[in-house]
Parts: C-alpha cells; sequence; structure tokens
C-alpha cells in the first residue's frame, strides 16, 4: 500500500466516529435521508440492481441504496468506517454486505455489477484515471456510474483544514489527488468522460443543498452545491 492511501486510510479511520455521527445527528436525519433516496432513486431508477459503492465509508449510500431493494456491496480500506458500517448494518433487514477493499482497484470479476456509485470520493480519490477504468471494468454492458461530488477545495486543500487534516493531507497526498481542488464539476466530468463513459451528465443537487443552507455544514466546510455525475458504460 502507498504512503498517501496508507496516510489517508489513517485519517478517515480516526474520523470514522465524528464523521458517521455528523451524518446521522437528529435533527436532520429525516429529511435527509428521504432527500438522499429522492437522489439515488433519479440516479438508478427503481429496479433493484447490484451495486458496489466505492469507498462507501460508514456505509450511508450502501444502507440507503439497500433500503430501496437493491444488493449492494460496499468497499472501503479505513478499517475505522468499516466497523462503523457493519454496525448499522447489524441493524437492516436487507444489509449490504461490507468489505475492506480499494475503491482504486475493487477486486471483483468483470462485469459485477449493475451499478458503480460512491458519493464524496472523487475528490480524494489518487489515480483516478485508473479507478475509473477498473470501474467501467467491473460494470455490464449499459450499467450505470453515479457519483456525487463538489468542488470543495477549490480555494486550495489547507484553507480553512483542521491540523489533523493538514497533517494527514501532507503536501504528498495532496500531489497525489488531481481533483482534490478541482474548481469545476467539469473536471469530474472530463475524468469519466475520457474513461469511455457515455451520455455523461452533471446535476446539481437542490435538495441537499436547501438543507445545507436550512441546517448548516459541518464544522471547516461551507455550503456548497453538490453535484449528481452520472454516465453509462458503452
Amino acid at each position: 500500500m502507498s504512503n498517501v492511501q496508507a496516510a489517508m486510510n489513517e485519517y478517515w479511520t480516526g474520523r470514522s466516529g465524528p464523521y458517521d455521527d455528523y451524518q446521522e445527528r437528529p435533527d436532520r436525519r429525516d429529511a435527509d435521508r428521504a432527500a438522499w433516496r429522492e437522489v439515488w432513486t433519479e440516479a438508478l431508477g427503481t429496479e433493484a440492481l447490484d451495486v458496489l459503492d466505492v469507498g462507501t465509508g460508514s456505509g450511508y449510500v450502501a444502507r440507503i441504496l439497500a433500503d430501496l431493494g437493491h444488493r449492494v456491496t460496499g468497499i472501503d480500506l479505513a478499517t475505522g468506517m468499516i466497523e462503523r458500517a457493519r454496525e448499522h448494518a447489524a441493524k437492516m433487514d436487507n444489509p449490504p454486505r461490507f468489505e475492506l477493499g480499494d475503491a482504486v482497484a475493487p477486486e471483483y470479476p468483470a462485469a459485477s455489477f449493475d451499478a458503480v456509485v460512491n458519493r464524496y470520493v472523487m475528490w480524494t480519490l489518487r489515480e483516478p484515471h485508473v479507478a475509473l477504468a477498473n470501474w467501467a471494468a467491473l460494470l455490464r454492458p449499459g450499467g450505470t456510474l453515479a457519483v456525487v461530488d463538489s468542488t470543495w477545495f477549490a480555494k486550495g486543500l489547507y484553507v480553512d483544514a483542521s491540523e489533523q487534516f493538514r497533517t494527514s493531507y501532507g503536501d504528498e497526498v495532496r500531489e497525489a489527488l488531481p481533483l482534490a481542488e478541482a474548481t469545476s464539476i467539469e473536471d469530474t466530468l472530463r475524468v469519466v468522460e475520457q474513461a469511455g463513459f457515455v451520455d455523461v451528465t452533471a446535476t446539481p443537487l437542490t435538495s441537499i443543498l436547501e438543507l445545507d443552507q436550512r441546517y448548516g455544514v459541518a464544522p471547516n466546510h461551507e455550503v456548497l452545491t453538490q453535484y449528481l455525475v452520472r454516465g453509462t458504460r458503452a
């Protein structure tokens, strides 16, 4: 494992508790889940699919997709996140399967899935061109790629960052993440298109923006429009 990935794994394992707790905060939990259910229904449709959630974290998206009836596998290299995801899954009737795995190079046979998804992963992805090519290979013909992200660090990765983040995401990590300081969602679209996906679109998630404006966002973050980037495997 590279030093870059090891540093990120350590950071997100250390952040797994606070990160998960924030996503599950009671003041907006129900509203969040309702909004995200709509987002992912729009992205994937209503037919039950085999879905791979890469960089699943504490499994928020994977759990919503499972609740919508999909057959979901979530992978992440941060052990703390996977532990949190499995704790949630243990309480579900139709739980996702959570496994340790590399978002850049998932170890599954070709054409294993109908959809590959992720949320808040593209910006922190090393070798995104390699990752996209691997995801395309995992999809069946006509399969869907659906990712959610934003231009979180358009002003620079370390602006308003915590000391813990600055230490973990040091210069070596920063230089290895091509999309970390993207100034437009077009940068993400370009990577997806270069991987051979067709019908690539970016949809602003106004419902999520409205919730963020109403309830606020996490410390050291600002309210930004998030986008659903969707493409089809030819």
